[in-house]
């Protein structure tokens, strides 16, 4: 498809990926989202063609970087190319373990979801941003990329490397129109909340794209 650019939201769901696509698809975007589960991918792309947003779901598994790339290929191929991708899929609960109780097996699946997805996501959509030549890559990552928790430890290391390969993408392609950010979202993303509820976060977002200044961003006080 040509003559339009896209968002990928890679760990979309309904609370942040949906808002964010609304936000981005009152734009003018074509919405692409990235999830594993299907049902629940379908129920979000209907709520927004029903919208008047052109919207696309793929699953794949983040910790899969090949089925990754497959799907953000299908999803630039439907919707244009990939002008926006941000990552923010949500951390599985046996990341999180206390540091002492951390071997090196479980940091794997850590690494994987935090280092080997956005590198194959990144890798995947960046020749089309430089095709572009401008661009946007949005990491979102708990409070602890910023402040590492220690009964948090596979999340705090494998947010600690991401936090590191954004901050280098960010540094890198600065000269070439394509503007790397990270929102750090400290605690939950809570509906209701000023600067927390997942519209909020999605109007952030947007002006992180928008106004294209700075690496790191918080979504609020880290003792939130």
């Amino acid at each position: 498809m040509t003559g339009m650019s896209s968002v990928a939201i890679v760990g979309a769901g309904p609370g942040l990926g949906a808002a964010v696509a609304r936000r981005f698809g009152r734009e003018g975007f074509g919405v692409g989202l990235v999830a594993r589960d299907r049902g629940r991918l379908d129920a979000i792309v209907d709520g927004l063609t029903a919208g008047g947003i052109t919207a696309r779901g793929c699953t794949a598994d983040v910790r899969r970087p090949e089925e990754l790339a497959a799907a953000l290929r299908e999803l630039a191929d439907a919707l244009g190319t990939v002008e926006v991708l941000q990552y923010s899929p949500v951390p599985h609960r046996d990341f999180m373990r206390p540091v002492l109780d951390t071997g090196h097996r479980d940091l794997v699946g850590p690494i994987e979801f935090s280092v080997y997805g956005p590198v194959a996501a990144v890798q995947q959509v960046l020749p089309g941003m430089r095709r572009l030549g401008r661009g946007t890559i949005l990491f979102v990552n708990g409070g602890s990329a910023a402040v590492p928790h220690p009964e948090r430890a596979g999340t705090s290391i494998a947010f600690a490397a991401e936090s590191a390969y954004g901050r280098l993408l960010h540094d890198r392609l600065a000269g070439e129109g394509i503007h790397v950010a990270q929102l750090v979202i400290p605690g939950a993303i809570t509906p209701g909340h000023a600067r927390k509820d997942p519209d909020a976060l999605a109007r952030t977002l947007w002006a992180l794209h928008r106004d294209r200044h700075g690496f790191r961003h918080y979504a609020d006080d880290l003792e939130s």
